[in-house]
């Protein structure tokens, strides 16, 4: 009982032991070799992670606290917004950017049930699924190959009176035509809510001016997921710099909340028992008063200490996945049978994947380039939805007025036939890259036989 004079020197201890373990159990030790297993994505993380968690552990504050204060501070201001509001998934962070923008406070601009959203169907469902669980409508426009982003030429084309947003996806990491788009939505009074889960790190240019993806709109997302770009476990973030819309994120986070108290701190707001609210008698307690239909979408503190931790680390992320990416572009170049992805003009992105494309005219099927790679210890995966409004969650749905088809969805059809990605995350090797390389040359020969 008298081994430690304080719970500092205590934590200390702990936290060494935690570092030994670490190198000795978890530190990747064993050199690629030709035939082990190529994932898609993984974590990357050292002792430093673990012992931020251990960090929160101890303190044993199972919700939101100062880890999650710091990270969301950190993050604001890595990324270059003002508000930054750390949730429990990327498809959360979605879930409670659109219904931000439904709340009464928004006036002539609130979204309400039946108006429009212009998006994509090639992409995660969670972008779309907001729109359509509230009951507004979602419109779908084509995408481009090889940008793999949404066709701007049809925007106008998918206006209508109705109109009230742009809800979509920065694809693998390449940005959509941000300028394009946010001209289209200031012209003509649209929100516009930044998908960033797949493209954190990227960076797009407008007059002259370079940002981070995620924060040309009124909104952005993330999702910090293992596979992602960081992780937390599972978490997300929406970020903005509207102070308006900052304080409804915050809202609808926090079960609908009208107080501002964070969580476990009573009377912050200095008001907790003298307002009028709604039907309310006077003075009914400001902390159980509800302004919205909200949630409770926050992070742990445990989470947030990893996430605190990864965001340190970043910047190299960001490298070593623009390095990924441009060795298998130039290595797999001499394929004439594969269609090789291209950056958006005025990007710079911080890529997820690699996508390819197998011609139509090269004889190979796409199963069959995939069941090769996959026997082959190398993991693949297709464009998410593929064609979204083809999958099952539609049976009820399709051909009804629910959603809007604009033109016909030709690429993103194409790219439910054709396409898949494979990683290039940054605990990737040359040797890892190298054996992809030559297990696609061989697998592009191998099936053209079939």
């Amino acid at each position: 009982m008298g081994k430690w004079k304080s719970e500092a020197e205590a934590r200390e201890e702990i936290k060494n032991l935690v570092a030994e373990y670490y190198h000795r159990f978890k530190e990747q030790k064993k050199d690629f070799e030709p035939g082990d297993r190529v994932s898609y994505a993984s974590r990357v993380f050292d002792e430093k992670e673990m012992l931020s968690l251990t960090d929160a552990t101890l303190d044993f504050w199972l919700t939101t606290g100062r880890f999650a204060d710091e990270f969301e501070k950190k993050f604001a201001e890595w990324i270059g917004v003002k508000r930054a509001y750390l949730v429990n998934s990327g498809s959360s962070a979605n879930l409670l950017a659109f219904m931000t923008l439904t709340a009464p406070e928004l006036g002539e601009r609130q979204i309400k049930r039946g108006d429009e959203v212009i998006t994509v169907a090639c992409g995660f469902p969670t972008t779309v699924t907001p729109i359509l669980q509230y009951g507004a409508v979602p419109v779908f426009l084509d995408v481009t190959v090889p940008e793999y982003n949404i066709d701007v030429s049809r925007l106008e084309d998918a206006l209508s009176e109705k109109t009230k947003a742009v809800m979509i996806a920065h694809t693998l990491g390449n940005p959509f035509n941000l300028e394009v788009i946010k001209k289209f939505c200031d012209k003509h009074h649209l929100w516009l809510i930044e998908d960033n889960c797949d493209a954190l790190g990227s960076r797009y240019t407008i007059d002259g001016e370079t940002r981070f993806t995620g924060t040309f709109g009124d909104i952005g997302t993330s999702s910090f997921y293992p596979p992602h770009h960081m992780t937390m476990g599972e978490g997300g973030c929406v970020y903005t710099n509207d102070s308006k819309l900052g304080r409804l994120i915050l809202s609808y986070r926090d079960w609908g909340r009208d107080c501002i108290c964070p969580s476990g701190q009573d009377n912050f707001c200095k008001h907790r028992f003298s307002g009028q609210y709604g039907q309310l008698p006077k003075g009914y307690d400001h902390k159980y008063t509800y302004s919205h239909f909200g949630y409770n979408l926050k992070v742990t503190d445990m989470q947030a200490a990893v996430g605190v931790e990864q965001l340190k680390k970043f910047p190299r992320f960001i490298e070593k996945r623009k390095a990924n990416w441009a060795f298998l572009k130039e290595a797999l170049s001499d394929i004439e049978g594969l269609i090789l992805p291209e950056a958006a003009k005025n990007a710079d992105p911080s890529w997820f994947g690699f996508l390819l494309s197998v011609k139509e005219e090269s004889g190979v099927k796409r199963n069959d380039l995939t069941a090769f790679l996959e026997k082959a210890n190398i993991q693949t995966r297709l464009l998410f939805s593929g064609n979204l409004i083809k999958h099952p969650c539609f049976d009820q749905i399709r051909g009804t007025d629910a959603y809007r088809v604009v033109g016909e969805l030709k690429n993103t059809d194409y790219i439910m036939e054709h396409s898949f990605w494979i990683g290039v995350y940054p605990g990737m090797t040359k040797e890892m890259l190298q054996y992809m390389v030559d297990k696609i040359h061989e697998g592009m020969r191998e099936c053209k036989k079939k």
